[in-house]
């Protein structure tokens, strides 16, 4: 038998999810399945917070895969404050970050008090900050493990979509005061010595590569931020391409996703009957949305569905010909993802997260511009498709293999695993990930 080389030994990780549930959407549940595909390839214990502890434990994840650090002492006031300086829930976004870092380095306190021994003696090859996932945040960890030669993994970062020029109006609507003057936080104490000290940083999105400072672009690596895992979903659609179009709207009712641009530029073909429109989500802006409606007459075509537990969402986006999701200041786009395994053609702006996942064999992406562009955009395309949705189904099928094949949580898991290998010189480059259709 050959004797195994460094090499080839599995990376033993610890991966810092302060934020993962399964049974939350957004980013817990990116932390979540983030920590568990990679659980499930190589030997790792996922830290996180215990608010996400009995969520874990109804899982069925073992005792020995994860630890619960109690930070609520800190934690569950400046979320308080949060939601009153922001406004109530749903708007403020950047506030909440901002507090979010002050008690996520009392987390990282508690995480160095408990683990810090531990890395000291090499029990484990790296440590990676999988959430939070905004820049803004720094990390003590970063220096305290390369001080000790263990190298520390920063990222998915991603997040800092400049506001789109025209989108004032919305940008106040949803008090990102703080916005503004977003880019003080690199000002900030930790901002420099955590991109420093990181072994690697994996971005995820080319806007946040852009955002890095050149003393640290050579280790920073993009992998896109989301993925999907299709064992949460349907098998695999069976579409029926006749008339009506049918059209939904998956995500949060706030200005900046653009519900009401969808609903502007589908109203011709709605009252038509030429196309139904669906809105899953609930928000602010969700009395605006049906007053609007009226205004426009499209209630005959038009469901409200409001929130709608995320084991249940795929019945109602599955049955859909297209995902109409106008958003301007996406980071992410793990809808768009979604709706791709299951069929349904993405017709999005192009523009941050989205923009970096469609392409023109996978779906429709209209240019960032004003709000009256997109919305004949949007419109110009809607009347097109109503007049035959059959045209959809080569991009359909495109989408679904494209994820399959790309987007799982399994295959990111793989790459990020490669960082890994190549933070500890057990390969010479880091892997490089393109979007293929």
């Amino acid at each position: 038998m050959t004797p195994s080389t460094p090499n080839d030994r599995p990376v033993r990780a610890l991966l810092i999810a302060e934020s993962a549930s399964p049974e939350l959407t957004s980013v817990p549940l990116e932390g979540w399945s983030h920590s568990r595909a990679i659980t499930r390839l190589t030997p790792a214990l996922t830290i996180t917070q215990v608010r996400n502890a009995e969520a874990f434990a109804r899982a069925g994840v073992p005792a020995a895969e994860y630890r619960a650090i109690d930070s609520e002492a800190v934690a569950r006031p400046l979320w308080r404050l949060g939601t009153v300086l922001r406004g109530g829930a749903g708007r403020g976004w950047t506030t909440v970050v901002a507090l979010n870092s002050l008690s996520y380095a009392y987390f990282e306190h508690l995480v160095w008090r408990e683990f810090g021994e531990r890395i000291r003696r090499g029990e484990f090859d790296v440590v990676h900050r999988l959430t939070p996932l905004s820049p803004t945040t720094p990390s003590v960890l970063a220096s305290r493990c390369a001080a000790v030669g263990v190298p520390f993994i920063l990222g998915p970062l991603n997040g800092g979509v400049p506001w789109p020029v025209g989108f004032e109006s919305a940008r106040r609507r949803e008090r990102e005061w703080l916005s503004y003057v977003r880019s003080a936080y690199r000002l900030l104490p930790g901002y420099r010595s955590t991109r420093l000290h990181a072994a690697g940083i994996i971005c995820g999105s080319r806007d946040t590569m852009e955002q890095m400072p050149r003393f640290c672009r050579h280790k920073c690596v993009y992998i896109p931020e989301n993925a999907v895992d299709p064992a949460r979903f349907a098998g695999a659609p069976s579409q029926e391409w006749r008339p009506p179009l049918r059209v939904v709207f998956v995500g949060r009712l706030v200005p900046y996703k653009g519900a009401d641009m969808l609903l502007e530029a589908a109203a011709g073909v709605l009252r038509d009957g030429l196309a139904t429109v669906e809105i899953v989500g609930d928000g602010p802006e969700r009395a605006t949305l049906r007053d609007l409606a009226l205004r426009l007459g499209i209630a005959r075509g038009l469901t409200f569905h409001g929130w709608v537990p995320h084991d249940r969402l795929h019945t109602i986006t599955a049955r859909a010909h297209v995902l109409g999701f106008p958003s301007v200041r996406e980071f992410g786009g793990a809808v768009v993802l979604e709706a791709m395994l299951m069929g349904v053609v993405p017709l999005v702006v192009a523009y941050g997260g989205p923009g970096e996942l469609v392409t023109p064999r996978t779906g429709i992406g209209v240019p960032i511009g004003s709000r009256s562009r997109i919305i004949d955009a949007f419109r110009s395309h809607l009347v097109r498709l109503a007049a035959d949705p059959s045209v959809l189904a080569p991009m359909s099928e495109a989408g679904r293999a494209m994820v399959l094949r790309d987007f799982t949580w399994e295959a990111k898991a793989r790459r990020v695993i490669e960082v890994y290998r190549w933070a500890l010189g057990r390969r010479p480059d880091p892997p490089v990930f393109a979007v293929r259709d």
